[in-house]
């Protein structure tokens, strides 16, 4: 999919005016759909949301981020604040937020106090000469 082409599209059909800058695929995303550079007028898009969503929610969030985009260009509310914002979105049917992309399974570290024997769960490895219980001061020990 050539995705400069497939926003400029959106933009005529959805905003009926023409989007003049680049559209990136950008990999590095992870919580966000996609991203408007006031600086230069770029926007970038997560790729993963095309996978996993599908092209109908895809283009809500091209929708979102050509928002940003045209308000900003004819010096209106462009931020998620405000009202001008807020009202286009609502207008171009595009999505406030983007949708939560499954997460890779993460590992979870146990350990457990030997004095009071408290639980803890830690998605990173603590070092246990270092740390202790926060209820108790005792020891920890992984499980």
């Amino acid at each position: 999919m050539n995705l400069k082409y497939f926003v400029q599209q959106v933009s005529m059909a959805d905003f009926k005016k023409p989007f003049l800058h680049e559209a990136i695929w950008n990999k590095r995303l992870k919580t966000t759909g996609g991203r408007f550079f006031p600086s230069d007028g770029h926007l970038d898009f997560n790729p993963e949301i095309l996978k996993v969503f599908g092209i109908d929610i895809f283009r809500q969030i091209v929708r979102h981020e050509l928002c940003h985009y045209h308000l900003y260009y004819a010096g209106l509310g462009y931020r998620h604040k405000d009202k001008d914002f807020k009202h286009l979105l609502k207008e171009v049917d595009g999505l406030r937020y983007a949708p939560k992309l499954p997460r890779p399974n993460t590992k979870e570290y146990r350990y457990r106090c030997i004095t009071c024997h408290q639980n803890f769960m830690r998605k990173r490895q603590i070092n246990l000469q270092k740390y202790r219980c926060g209820r108790c001061g005792g020891y920890l020990i992984s499980v």
